[in-house]
């Protein structure tokens, strides 16, 4: 369980310093963290402090589905973890968000989501941080 791993590198074309941010920002979370696509955007709130905690509600059919954690590092604007707690995950998830500046205007983005109780709820968060990353690259 705990040797479950999901990476994933995406370009953004935005700043380092704006990508980085929209992962704090509730306004802005609610445009991307989509996991599935179609689906309607979800209910978001954030303390974005080291120790603070988030809420993500997804909808998903007539399931409302809540995702919270706890803000573990926030290293402006290289780095950013979290805890990750859901129906899903495993005791200790966390992901972890590597952000490098490719060019002024161009960002290297670097998930990694570690600890699942199962191959079948790595493999549907792989696809799902997929598809998050790829509507951040739209929204932002």
């Amino acid at each position: 369980m705990t040797d479950l791993i999901v990476n994933i590198k995406k370009t953004i074309n935005a700043p380092i310093e704006k990508v980085f941010d929209a992962w704090l920002d509730p306004a802005m979370l609610t445009r991307f963290i989509l996991p599935m696509p179609g689906m309607p955007q979800p209910e978001v709130e954030t303390d974005p402090r080291e120790g603070g905690r988030f809420s993500i509600v997804m909808q998903v059919g007539d399931d409302k589905i809540p995702h919270t954690g706890r803000y573990l590092s926030l290293e402006r604007p290289g780095r950013l973890v979290f805890s990750w707690e859901s129906p899903y995950s495993a005791d200790d998830s966390r992901v972890t968000l590597d952000f490098t500046e490719i060019d002024a205007a161009t960002t290297s983005v670097e998930l990694t989501h570690v600890k699942f109780v199962h191959e079948e709820a790595r493999s549907d968060h792989e696809g799902g941080w997929g598809n998050i990353l790829d509507q951040l690259d739209e929204a932002i």
